[in-house]
């Protein structure tokens, strides 16, 4: 057997050394900034909070919200079939989000760090049968315990950005000494299929997009009429999951609109709820009324802006929207997942910035089911234009509606693909 590149060596040697001391420092850190639960930090050192349920047992692990609820329609299913599932995930937002939508059959625990004494811990607790990645999530020592313990791994909903390619290829036999350990990669699309090739997956096919098939988020019907009632006429904008960097423009937006766009309603639903904060002093600033879910519930006539600091609320808000814009595009973080709102019905604002969805981003923009935006200017006329638009609006519904159509099915794909690990699993477990 080939040895290791040297530079995962230095990796995996690196962390086996310093990783327990290093991570004390970041752990506490991270809880000192709202980013980790206190009460089960033991999980990001492998030690486990639950225990193990008896019989076969399918690890399945997506790191944050988008990834969890793109695979979640997948868990249900092995749920339904008899399979124990561990799920894991690696944020506060994601967990909590778990804690609500997993099967009540399923676990939940935080991912460990990929230090080999903590992976080491986990798996010889859990032991899993079946090891399911998502999208990115790529971890040297945790694919190395799975293979050194003949456990099957699957990266599902499996993608590659152009970013994280050129990172990957820099690295030389790395990224194939890696990726080697893996046993399938389902790609979500051929272009994900040719760089996860390149790099040196031995094992690739392309199933397409599971978020394509995730289905529209459940709204409890009171509260969003209630919701409804306290809007009553106003035309309502929506930023959801919004980074730094993209809260004022969105306000500026308003503050220019405000005027001319009688009781004009912006809804910010930021993608991590604890930056409430900082967008309620710079709606100050701006000299905008603001108000927030958790304090008021409802927003009031006169509030210009309603900051939405809860979790798993945006199904709630995209069916109250005329328009929205969908968050971490303006800045430098990818773009976050488009189809929900697609499905839901509501016309699409973008910025530049999607490559984690470029495919997708780029199907909705050719069907003008979706609008990218690159300026404040631009930014403007396209909430202006929409929100007194109702024809445009109807019509980019219907072509966001037909692009989901047309790309459903990667969940039926999926389960083809990873059905011979399945019916081996069956077969062990009678």
């Amino acid at each position: 057997m080939a040895s290791k590149p040297l530079l995962l060596q230095l990796y995996t040697g690196a962390l086996g050394m310093f990783g327990p001391m290093g991570a004390g420092w970041l752990l506490k850190w991270r809880a000192r900034q709202g980013k980790e639960m206190t009460t089960r930090i033991g999980e990001r050192r492998g030690r486990p909070s639950r225990l193990r349920p008896e019989g076969i047992l399918i690890w399945v692990h997506s790191a944050s919200v988008g990834e969890f609820l793109s695979v979640l329609p997948l868990i249900e299913i092995l749920t339904e079939r008899g399979f124990n599932i561990l799920s894991t995930t690696g944020t506060l937002t994601s967990a909590r989000l778990a804690a609500v939508r997993l099967p009540p059959e399923a676990v939940h625990q935080f991912v460990p760090l990929d230090i080999p004494l903590y992976v080491r811990r986990f798996f010889n607790h859990w032991q899993p049968n079946l090891a399911i990645f998502t999208e990115s999530e790529i971890w040297p020592n945790l694919f190395a315990e799975a293979e050194s313990r003949s456990v099957p791994t699957v990266i599902a909903n499996a993608r590659m950005s152009p970013r994280s390619f050129g990172r990957w290829s820099r690295l030389g036999g790395v990224s194939r000494a890696v990726l080697k350990d893996i046993d399938l990669c389902l790609a979500q699309s051929d272009t994900d299929s040719r760089r996860l090739a390149a790099l040196g997956a031995p094992r690739v096919e392309t199933a397409g997009n599971l978020k394509f098939d995730v289905p529209a988020p459940p709204v409890p019907q009171d509260i969003l009429a209630r919701f409804e009632s306290a809007v009553f006429d106003r035309p309502v904008f929506l930023a959801a999951s919004t980074h730094s960097g993209e809260d004022e423009m969105i306000m500026r937006v308003h503050a220019r609109l405000k005027h001319r766009m009688r009781g004009l309603l912006t809804i910010i639903v930021p993608r991590h709820p604890e930056r409430a904060g900082e967008i309620l002093q710079a709606a100050d600033e701006l000299g905008l009324d603001v108000s927030t879910r958790m304090r008021e519930t409802y927003p009031d006539r006169n509030d210009d802006i309603f900051v939405v600091d809860t979790i798993g609320e945006l199904g709630l808000f995209y069916r109250l929207a005329h328009v929205a814009f969908v968050g971490g595009s303006l800045v430098e973080r990818g773009g976050q997942n488009p189809i929900e709102p697609a499905k839901i019905g509501i016309p699409i604002l973008h910025g530049p910035h999607v490559a984690n969805f470029a495919e997708v981003y780029a199907a909705l923009d050719d069907a003008q089911g979706a609008l990218e935006i690159t300026d404040h200017e631009t930014f403007t006329i396209a909430v202006s234009g929409l929100l007194n638009d109702k024809a445009t609006r109807a019509m980019m519904r219907r072509a966001a509606h037909e692009v989901v159509e047309r790309n459903s099915g990667a969940l039926e794909r999926t389960l083809a693909a990873i059905e011979p690990y399945l019916m081996q699993l069956s077969f062990t477990r009678h």
